[in-house]
C-alpha cells in the first residue's frame, strides 16, 4: 500500500492555492508534477558542476559527463535496452519521432506503405504525412471503434509485404486506451516492417521492457515521468540506429571533419548533435529513480483504483458522457456534459482550483470521429486522492448548473 499523504509531501507545488482554493491537479497527461528530489538535482547541477560534457579535460566537465552518462544507463536499465548507446537523449517524444521519420526518408520508395493508428497524437501523425509527401509512400490508418479501441481485424488486413513501418501509441493521450502493442509488433515483424511505439502516455503508468516487446523504436518524455520538460529519449535497436542517417549535423556527432569529407561518430553521439540539455538528462535519471522507488506495480494498482472511483462518481452527473470506455485503459477520463462546451466547464473548474485539460488534446481525428469539438480530460497520478476526485465532481456539478 502506498502512503499517498507521504508521497504528496514530495511535491511542493501541491501545497499551493489557485484562486484562493487548494490546487487539485488533474492535468497529469499533459505534464506530471516534479518531486523535490528532482528539483534538488537541477539546483545541484547549476550550483556545483555546470559545464559542457564530453572531451572536457577539466574537473567540472568530467563530473557533468559522468552524471549525464550515468543517467543514460539508468534510462537504459529502466527500459531494459540491451546497450546504453541504444538510448538517444532528445528534447522529448516529438523530437524522437521526427528523428526516426527523417531517417526513413532515405530508406522508403514510392508505393511503400506505412501504418498509423486512429488514436494518435498529432506528433505521431504529422511527421509521417510529411514523410509520405517526401517519398511517395502511402499512409494507412488503423480505424477505431466507439469504445476508443483499435479495430485490430482491419489492421491485420492492412499490413502486407508493402508495409515498411508501423506507428502506434502505447496509450492514447486523449482517451487512456492501452493499445495491444504486442500484437501489433509481432504482426508487423512477420511482414518485415519496423515498429515505433509512442510511449509518452504509457511510461508514467507502465514500465515497458523493450527487449521483451521486441520493438524497433520506443519514445518517451521525461516531463510525463516526474522529470523536467525539454528532455526525452529515443530507444532504437542498434541495427536500426546504424542504418538511419544522422538527424542533424554539428558538434559532437562527428568523428572527423574536413572541407572534403566528414565522418560520423558512433552511437549514441551520431544522433546527439550540439550541446544537449545536460541538466535535463541528469534530472531525467533522478526522476526514473524516484518513480522506481515507489514501484510501478503499486502506481498502476492505485491509479486504477482512482480511475474506477472517478468513473463511477462522474457518471452520476446527469448528461455526462465519457469518451473512451475500453476496459484496458490508464487513469484518464475524457468527458462532456450535454451540449455544454468543454472550455466553459474547464474555465469554471479553474476558478475552483481544479486543473483539467480541455480541447482536442492534439488528437483532432479522435474528436472528429465522435463529432465533438473536444472534451474535458481529467488525468490522474499516484499523488492524487479520492478526496480530490470528490472536489472535481462537485465542481463539474456546479459548472453544469451555472451553464445550463
Amino acid at each position: 500500500m502506498m502512503n499517498v499523504d507521504k508521497i504528496r509531501e514530495d511535491f511542493p507545488i501541491l501545497n499551493r492555492t489557485v484562486h484562493g482554493k487548494p490546487l487539485v491537479y488533474f492535468d497529469n497527461a499533459a505534464t506530471s508534477q516534479t518531486p523535490q528530489v528532482v528539483i534538488d538535482t537541477i539546483v545541484d547541477y547549476y550550483s556545483n558542476y555546470n559545464a559542457n560534457i564530453h572531451r572536457g579535460v577539466h574537473t567540472l566537465s568530467q563530473e557533468a559527463t559522468d552524471k549525464y552518462e550515468e543517467a543514460r544507463i539508468k534510462i537504459q536499465k529502466h527500459f531494459n535496452a540491451k546497450k546504453p548507446y541504444e538510448i538517444i537523449l532528445t528534447s522529448g517524444t516529438t523530437h524522437s519521432i521526427n528523428m526516426v521519420a527523417s531517417g526513413f526518408a532515405s530508406l522508403l520508395e514510392k508505393g511503400d506503405e506505412i501504418i498509423v493508428s486512429a488514436l494518435e497524437h498529432h506528433s505521431n501523425i504529422v511527421p509521417w504525412q510529411m514523410l509520405c509527401e517526401k517519398t511517395g509512400a502511402i499512409l494507412q490508418v488503423i480505424p477505431m471503434n466507439d469504445e476508443g479501441e483499435l479495430q485490430m481485424n482491419v489492421f491485420h488486413q492492412l499490413v502486407s509485404t508493402k508495409t515498411k513501418l508501423v506507428f502506434c501509441n502505447h496509450v492514447s493521450n486523449a482517451l487512456g486506451t492501452i493499445n495491444p502493442i504486442e500484437e501489433i509488433i509481432s504482426t508487423a515483424h512477420k511482414f518485415g516492417a519496423a515498429v515505433l511505439i509512442d510511449g509518452a502516455q504509457a511510461t508514467p503508468h507502465i514500465k515497458p521492457d523493450v527487449q521483451a516487446l521486441d520493438v524497433d523504436f520506443y519514445v518517451a518524455s521525461a516531463h510525463k515521468l516526474c522529470g523536467p520538460t525539454g528532455v526525452g529519449m529515443l530507444y532504437g535497436k542498434e541495427e536500426w540506429l546504424q542504418k538511419l542517417p544522422p538527424y542533424q549535423g554539428g558538434g559532437e556527432m562527428i568523428e572527423t571533419v574536413s572541407f572534403q569529407k566528414t565522418t560520423y561518430a558512433g552511437l549514441p553521439h551520431k544522433f546527439e548533435a550540439g550541446t544537449p540539455n545536460i541538466c535535463g538528462g541528469i534530472a531525467f535519471g533522478a526522476a526514473i529513480d524516484y518513480m522506481n522507488s515507489i514501484g510501478f506495480e503499486a502506481i498502476a494498482e492505485y491509479e486504477n483504483e482512482l480511475l474506477v472511483y472517478a468513473t463511477a462518481e462522474l457518471l452520476k452527473i446527469d448528461g455526462l458522457k465519457i469518451f473512451g470506455t475500453s476496459k484496458n485503459k490508464t487513469a484518464v477520463i475524457s468527458f462532456n456534459v450535454g451540449e455544454i462546451h468543454p472550455y466553459d466547464i474547464g474555465s469554471i473548474l479553474d476558478k475552483l482550483g481544479i486543473a483539467v485539460r480541455t480541447g482536442h488534446h492534439c488528437a483532432q481525428p479522435i474528436m472528429d470521429f465522435y463529432k465533438i469539438p473536444g472534451t474535458i480530460r481529467a488525468s490522474f497520478s499516484f499523488y492524487n486522492t479520492k478526496e480530490e476526485i470528490d472536489t472535481l465532481v462537485k465542481g463539474v456539478k456546479k459548472a453544469t448548473m451555472m451553464l445550463s
